[in-house]
């Protein structure tokens, strides 16, 4: 059996459920070194230099691994110079890194003198590994294009085929999706008639958040009546806007904040009719594909990696919301079955996982897999 060493120094959220699936649906002779999901900054700079001394603390007999798989977090151009010198350590092994964002279009609040870091980290990560998959086309096309600008600021070196060559050893492959505890879950309708309305994202500033309260707002002052679920994950410093919305749509609120258990985010879920994304910033999106499992019609903006994923029916542009969610409430037509498995079947590890098998295990030439 194939030896993999997994290597996430951001264990936690989507990074976490990616890898807990495909263990449990790639077969493979696994061995998994983490850390905790925060700072991610410090992770992106330092931790190649804790992953290579893991390492080197390996018996030595162990460390004979078939495929290194790394995610961005990790700087796979050290973390192969420092393994360079760990005694036994093959350098047959393969490197593969698996793209969940890239730091090119992240959306910061204010530009910081240290972003090109993390974009170079990015780039030079993308060099050094033998293949590159990433979550979504808009992922990909977005790292080249990023990359591709990054190299013209060097205006007197001129690099013709780096583009091309980081474009050959790249595919792009959906992350596989667990469903098992929603379609366990049972379903808990609201019982006054009015239709539900679910936010199950990040409380961040990327996520956008004043402009789907905006939104509500804009309905609560037209009479349109309907109840709101808010959940996701908050942290220390979340926008202000969520403490505002929670003051002002009190008499809306279902739920508003992160869910004890899986079973009761599903059941959450499970309430919803309809499941509004404002995001600046989404390589992918899981929460949506969880809402939709659930039954939620996904009411999404036609930017980022939502066109890609999902038909021009549920996607709504700039200043529009308002008015889709108003006319939703007017008719809320459910999602029909046929369309829920439609939309999240293939994304499931049942489907994707030989895919991750050709990438991870077999070797298979990027262009079969894109």
């Amino acid at each position: 059996m194939k030896r993999i060493l997994i290597l996430e120094p951001y264990y936690g959220g989507s990074h976490r459920l990616f890898l807990q699936g495909l263990q449990r649906y790639c077969a493979a002779d696994y061995t998994v070194l983490t850390l905790p999901a925060r700072k991610w900054k410090m992770r992106m700079q330092l931790s190649a230099l804790w992953f290579a001394d893991q390492i080197g603390k390996m018996p030595a007999d162990t460390r004979n691994f078939d495929t290194v798989l790394c995610s961005t977090f990790v700087d796979v151009a050290v973390l192969r110079s420092l393994l360079s010198s760990v005694p036994g350590w093959s350098s047959d092994t393969r490197f593969c890194t698996y793209f969940h964002e890239n730091q090119f279009v992240y959306p910061v609040q204010q530009r910081e003198k240290e972003l090109y870091q993390f974009t170079s980290i990015n780039f030079t990560t993308a060099l050094a590994s033998d293949s590159c998959a990433f979550n979504s086309r808009y992922n990909l096309e977005t790292f080249l294009t990023g990359v591709q600008s990054y190299l013209k600021k060097a205006s007197d070196m001129h690099f013709v085929d780096t583009v091309a060559g980081i474009r050959e050893k790249s595919c792009v492959l959906y992350p596989g999706m667990d469903y098992t505890f929603i379609d366990h879950s049972a379903a808990v309708k609201n019982d006054d008639g009015a239709a539900v309305i679910i936010w199950n994202h990040r409380w961040e500033h990327d996520k956008a958040p004043e402009i789907f309260f905006d939104a509500l707002y804009t309905l609560q002052e037209r009479g349109v009546p309907f109840r709101l679920i808010v959940l996701g994950q908050s942290f220390v410093n979340m926008p202000p806007s969520f403490a505002e919305a929670e003051k002002r749509l009190q008499k809306e609120v279902v739920h508003f904040g992160f869910a004890d258990s899986l079973q009761q985010y599903a059941a959450l879920l499970k309430q919803g009719d309809v499941l509004v994304s404002c995001a600046r910033h989404e390589f992918f999106g899981i929460s949506v594909l969880e809402g939709i499992r659930a039954g939620c019609r996904p009411l999404l903006p036609d930017a980022l990696s939502y066109p890609e994923l999902y038909g021009q029916e549920f996607l709504y542009s700039p200043g529009t919301l308002a008015r889709h969610l108003e006319r939703f409430i007017g008719n809320p037509v459910p999602l029909p079955q046929a369309d829920i498995e439609a939309l999240t079947e293939r994304f499931s590890w049942k489907v994707c996982s030989s895919n991750y098998e050709n990438w991870l295990l077999v070797n298979t030439t990027e262009k079969e897999l894109i």
